[in-house]
């Protein structure tokens, strides 16, 4: 009788990483499926138009896939939310829309998957990070506010679940992606923005890390990239 295959969930999977790791995890044989508002054109593996911030659908949605392939193995936290304006521009409902999109978004998938993941024997979780998590930026007060409190909310997540055996780790990705849309929207040459599958190549060895080595915090940039 044939296994079924490991799951893995990557909650953001637009066009650029997310697709680009469920590629990488459909290598490996795994169940491949990603979430989103927004279906990408031709989408890897199954995808499941969903707002990340809805606890309700999004809880729904993550229990129906448990009851079919089993706790998800890898899960991928990759959403955001980027607002760039003067401090002064920036109105209540943009700190809003970051929090919700990144930090309620994570909350919500926590709950949806740890616990199962726990229960099913362990897993990974990764946690997509920016300069901005530790950094905050002149005209990032949102962006970078959100993201500092996400980076906050991973470290508890680890502190909590890895002596359980679910490996939590946060990345900051220091670099610009190489996307069509990235190109369009920066004057860059594409050999110094981040390579989306160098990328996911990163997040599947954070998830194949023995316990006794479980990396927590990992910078990714390219190497022209300035720190």
């Amino acid at each position: 009788m044939t296994q079924p295959s490991s799951l893995a969930i990557v909650a953001g999977a637009g066009a650029g990483l997310g697709q680009s790791l469920l590629s990488r995890f459909e290598v490996e044989g795994m169940t491949a499926v990603g979430l989103g508002r927004t279906r990408p054109i031709n989408p890897i593996g199954t995808f499941l138009e969903i707002d990340l911030a809805d606890a309700e659908a999004t809880s729904l949605a993550i229990a129906e896939l448990i009851a079919q392939h089993g706790p998800p193995k890898i899960v991928v936290h990759n959403t955001a939310e980027l607002v760039i304006a003067p401090f002064e521009k920036t109105s209540l409902n943009d700190y809003q829309r970051t929090w919700t999109s990144m930090v309620q978004s994570l909350v919500i998938l926590g709950q949806s998957v740890l616990q199962p993941m726990v229960t099913g024997g362990g897993g990974t979780l990764i946690v997509t990070g920016a300069t901005a998590s530790l950094r905050g930026g002149a005209r990032f007060s949102a962006f970078a506010s959100a993201k500092f409190a996400l980076r906050g909310l991973t470290q508890s997540l680890a502190r909590e679940f890895q002596p359980a055996g679910i490996h939590v780790a946060h990345v900051i990705l220091d670099g610009i992606i190489d996307t069509t849309r990235s190109r369009d929207l920066h004057d860059l040459d594409p050999s110094k923005m981040m390579k989306p599958e160098a990328i996911a190549e990163a997040y599947w060895q954070l998830a194949q890390q023995p316990p006794s080595t479980w990396t927590h915090e990992l910078d990714l940039r390219p190497a022209s990239e300035g720190f």
